[in-house]
């Protein structure tokens, strides 16, 4: 009866994912959002008709290794190493402007200062997939402006291992020696990326030679493209690093192979999946009953989070010496919470930071940003399709991103004043 029950569970999950990804795309909406919103209605806050949420749980973290590797197999390292140092400052400086605004924040709400730093890591996060996304939909993976978000991307997964090591620190200040041991770790991973990444910027691709009778075998190739992924992400989570940090690794060693293609054609399938499984588990764990209580707690620090940190990308990047046109662009693109917050929320719950109010907010925030998306999906495709151009103004592009919303304001503001002239004029 409880496998039977299970089945019906995967029936119904596979169906409603399916039929609200389509009908979202008929709206012209990513596919990803009609995934939260099917979680939203089958978890707890509406139908309730999912329970076993520990397995969904565990392939949604699957979902996050894939992505990934993925990324790791599709990057190109000699166009992150042109964008390299534009990529890590950003980083860099989206943390320091995440912190600065979480002080504003925090100061604002009474918040306690291991929480402040928690959601500055979070604020300095985007998500990686919701971004591919819209790279994709405006067909700019391989333009200087994919080169730019990409990289910044990649910087920011990457940050994720320092992350962990500081919010691991405020939970137990008095273990110093374990403190520095995982700083070393920390160290040494950097290390032993930047030596992967110059030995295989080389011009000549890798060449595995297990990989030959691999392929010879239509089954066997997507068995070894999970085999790498999660044997290095075990690895690498048995050594005390990041199992995200393993799977990235493992894709970018078969992303300078011989065989990327193939393997990125065979792991696509499963790579859908798993993402699919990932954004529905985050819908699942949407709590309507308290966005309803908080709505204009959430509200405001979504809105103040939102444009605060398309501000900060959009400054950091032309700071950066990259033009108003690419670093309007990548500002919106890059401007939501990303899908590592769950897992920094995570160890913040492990070290003891976070208590269940602060959990429901940060997961309410991320999952509400990433459902928010698709409008800045539609102001990517305007900046795109009109105002991409080299010698376009900041004012320019701002024009044609937001011109139709400011018109409409203008335009209502306008009549709400002459109707209030009229309403004067009538009293007197």
């Amino acid at each position: 009866m409880h496998i039977e029950s299970t089945l019906i569970e995967i029936a119904i999950v596979v169906t409603a994912a399916l039929g609200c990804g389509i009908i979202l795309e008929r709206f012209r909406q990513p596919a990803l959002l009609g995934y939260i919103i099917a979680g939203v209605i089958l978890g707890p806050s509406f139908l309730g008709l999912v329970h076993s949420r520990e397995t969904v749980n565990l392939l949604a973290e699957l979902g996050v290794l894939m992505l990934l590797f993925v990324v790791g197999l599709e990057l190109s390292l000699r166009m992150f190493l042109r964008v390299w140092h534009v990529a890590v400052g950003c980083v860099i400086l989206q943390t320091a402007g995440g912190l600065a605004l979480t002080i504003t924040l925090g100061n604002l709400f009474d918040w306690p200062v291991a929480l402040i730093v928690l959601l500055a890591c979070t604020f300095a996060l985007s998500s990686t997939a919701v971004s591919v996304k819209m790279l994709e939909s405006i067909d700019e993976m391989r333009t200087n402006l994919g080169r730019v978000a990409i990289g910044v991307l990649i910087a920011q997964d990457l940050a994720i291992v320092p992350m962990i090591l500081i919010i691991r620190g405020l939970g137990d200040q008095s273990a110093d020696i374990e403190y520095t041991l995982i700083a070393v770790k920390v160290f040494l991973s950097v290390g032993l990326l930047i030596g992967l990444v110059l030995y295989l910027s080389r011009k000549e691709r890798l060449k595995l030679p297990f990989m030959r009778l691999v392929l010879n075998n239509h089954d066997f190739t997507p068995l070894m493209g999970l085999g790498f992924c999660f044997g290095f992400a075990a690895v690498a989570g048995l050594v005390g690093l990041s199992s995200a940090y393993g799977a990235f690794l493992a894709g970018l060693i078969l992303g300078n192979s011989n065989e990327r293609h193939v393997m990125f054609e065979k792991m696509t399938p499963i790579y859908s999946v798993l993402m699919m499984v990932f954004f529905l588990s985050i819908g699942l764990l949407i709590d309507l009953e308290y966005i309803w209580s908080h709505i204009a707690l959430i509200g405001i620090i979504l809105v103040f989070i939102t444009v605060g940190k398309t501000a900060l990308n959009i400054s950091i990047l032309h700071m950066l010496k990259q033009p108003w046109t690419i670093s309007f662009a990548s500002g919106v693109i890059l401007a939501q919470l990303g899908e590592f917050s769950f897992l920094l929320l995570a160890v913040g719950d492990d070290a003891g930071i976070v208590d269940e109010e602060s959990s429901k907010l940060i997961i309410s925030l991320t999952a509400m940003s990433l459902a928010f998306s698709p409008l800045w999906m539609t102001i990517a495709r305007r900046i795109h399709d009109r105002a991409l151009r080299p010698t376009a103004s900041l004012a320019r592009t701002i024009d044609v991103a937001f011109g139709e919303e400011i018109k409409k304001c203008k335009k209502l503001v306008s009549k709400l004043t002459h109707k209030q002239a009229e309403s004067d004029d009538d009293k007197t």
